[in-house]
């Protein structure tokens, strides 16, 4: 393993990106999915996507109906390192992860070990807590 843990910055395109769609009009569920461009050690948008549920995603603007009847669409980010990946790699997402979370200024943040265990309702539990 390497002496020194690269923690990759976030790519300014992909900082405005996550800015517009914290404050999007729309009321659909959409999804930002990102990357780490090891070569050039930066977190970078991989894919968006529209009308997505919460199988497919990393960052998810989700509409979340509360108990009292409100509804709100919480930014959620959804934390998960490539399964199979080098332990160098692993690192680097997890050392990235942190900055990414301060860049896109997220509240909810959520670790997943198996992308197979992320369904709606995983999400919605986790949510709750949010009241």
């Amino acid at each position: 393993m390497s002496d020194s843990l690269v923690v990759c910055d976030v790519d300014p395109e992909l900082k405005e990106k996550l800015k517009r769609f914290r404050f999007r009009k729309e009321t659909n569920n959409a999804a930002i999915i990102m990357k780490v461009d090891k070569d050039r050690q930066l977190v970078v948008l991989e894919e968006e996507f529209q009308d997505i549920s919460p199988e497919e995603l990393r960052i998810y603007s989700y509409k979340y109906c509360h108990e009292d009847g409100r509804i709100s669409y919480p930014l959620c980010f959804i934390f998960s390192s490539p399964v199979g990946c080098k332990p160098e790699q692993q690192m680097m997402y997890a050392g990235s992860k942190n900055r990414l979370v301060q860049a896109a200024e997220l509240t909810k943040v959520f670790e997943i070990r198996s992308t197979e265990d992320l369904t709606e309702q995983w999400l919605k539990e986790r949510l709750a807590f949010f009241r």
